[in-house]
């Protein structure tokens, strides 16, 4: 099973306030928010107004989509918990756009080396 490298890292890369994205700079019609629950899921927020469909992407290095959910126009409120165990290694894109707006945050994915304790105890 893949683990992400340390939660902190990983909250750097996603900010658990509302994210940004410096080179847009009119405001977003909606806010999304991420984070890293303590089972190494990411847990991602949107709130948007009503007048625009939204869709959350979550892409590898090779720009293949893992997975895509849509929002319709009606919906104002989206929760859900992406299970990243099963990704390989290496860089991924979590994107949140609606309309004209888009905002992009990293992801690296790395298996956690297991670290193994060597004690000897010597008796003469």
């Amino acid at each position: 099973m893949l683990t992400f490298l340390s939660n902190l890292a990983l909250s750097a890369l996603i900010s658990a306030s509302t994210f940004t994205n410096p080179a847009t700079p009119k405001a977003n019609a909606f806010g999304a928010s991420a984070f890293v629950t303590i089972d190494n899921q990411v847990r991602v927020s949107v709130v948007k107004g009503a007048d625009a469909p939204a869709e959350i992407v979550l892409r590898n290095a090779n720009n293949l989509v893992i997975f895509r959910q849509s929002l319709d126009r009606k919906d104002e409120k989206c929760a859900l918990k992406l299970n990243v165990n099963e990704l390989t290694d290496g860089k991924y894109e979590l994107e949140v756009k609606s309309g004209d707006s888009s905002i992009k945050k990293e992801l690296n994915l790395s298996t956690q080396t297991v670290q193994q304790n060597s004690r000897v105890v010597a008796m003469q």
